[in-house]
């Protein structure tokens, strides 16, 4: 079951963030720091200040030291100290994970609030075994294809580590509040043979009767504010700590960028609104799905677990990246 407490790497960037800030308190720079605990590099404390590298409990005492943090901070901090070093031990809470699913599993855990928007798939945290077999095994494809294989694991591995994400909708009682929006096109028949979106149909229609779990359809043609079109997908996360900086995920075509830079989480909040806006309510989005998994009843028979067993068809040309699968 994922944790309801923070993972590692976000007691990093908080601790990071704090040490930074009674740096700047202290009126010291960089340069000064370095210079008075006489450490070798000044990328050392770099790394630090932005939670990128493992903090040790007695670098961080000499630096409160430096700081004159009071005793209170000193032992809020260095509490935090030890939750950032222990990812061997925040790891033991899922039955299995893997390196393309753990940076997710990171910005997840402790979440308060998670908002997604994503205009061609069905998010990770909603998608079914089946639906996400076929997600993993077609983006493997296009690796293969373009001469740049990804992904060690094996199939039915990812799978199991993105289910294992899954579980933190209905943690009890600290599961995040989930609101998606999801294009209809995104639930169309490209996205997989019509057994697969039936099985995942029925499992959006429970997931949106859970009391922390909001969805919402975006139909075809429909207007975005302004006729704003959103670029790409992306995701919010609001963590229970409020002092745990609210983070925001950008999927592009190659890589996944991570921000907390207020001005764009703020232009990606009004963003979302509008998709919320624009889209059918929950109980219209309800309805719509109960309806297109009925259209597919008829046609659809018992999903398979041959991910990938069909080849991919002959372009005309091929093709470098792909969309980066979550």
């Amino acid at each position: 079951m994922p944790p309801a407490s923070p993972s590692p790497i976000l007691r990093r960037r908080r601790l990071g963030t704090e040490l930074r800030r009674l740096r700047e308190t202290a009126g010291l720079t960089g340069d000064q720091v370095i210079e008075r605990i006489g450490w070798a590099s000044a990328s050392k404390l770099s790394r630090l200040e932005n939670g990128r590298s493992r903090p040790d409990p007695d670098d961080v005492r000499v630096l409160l030291d430096l700081y004159g943090a009071d005793a209170a901070l000193r032992e809020e901090l260095l509490g935090i100290t030890q939750e950032a070093g222990d990812m061997r031990g925040w790891l033991k809470n899922y039955p299995v994970m893997t390196q393309q699913q753990r940076s997710f599993a990171e910005l997840e855990a402790g979440c308060a609030e998670i908002s997604e928007y994503n205009p061609v798939l069905v998010p990770g945290l909603l998608q079914t075994p089946g639906y996400a077999g076929v997600r993993i095994a077609s983006a493997r494809q296009v690796g293969e294809e373009a001469g740049d294989p990804e992904g060690t694991e094996d199939i039915d591995t990812e799978v199991r580590a993105r289910l294992a994400r899954q579980s933190l909708l209905t943690r009890t009682p600290d599961a995040p509040r989930y609101t998606a929006v999801l294009e209809e096109a995104a639930l169309g028949g490209r996205a997989g043979p019509p057994e697969v979106l039936r099985e995942q149909l029925v499992q959006l229609c429970d997931l949106a009767l859970l009391p922390n779990v909001t969805l919402h359809v975006l139909p075809r043609d429909t207007q975005i504010g302004g006729w704003y079109l959103p670029p790409t997908a992306f995701s919010l996360y609001r963590f229970a700590d409020p002092l745990d900086p609210e983070t925001l995920a950008i999927e592009g075509g190659f890589t996944d960028v991570m921000s907390t830079e207020a001005n764009a989480l703020n232009r990606y909040k009004v963003v979302f609104e509008w998709l919320c806006t624009a889209a059918l309510s929950a109980s219209d989005t309800l309805s719509w799905l109960i309806e297109a998994t009925g259209r597919l009843t008829d046609t659809a028979t018992a999903p398979t677990v041959a991910y990938g067993s069909t080849m991919a068809p002959t372009q005309r040309r091929r093709h470098s990246g792909r969309l980066t699968e979550r």
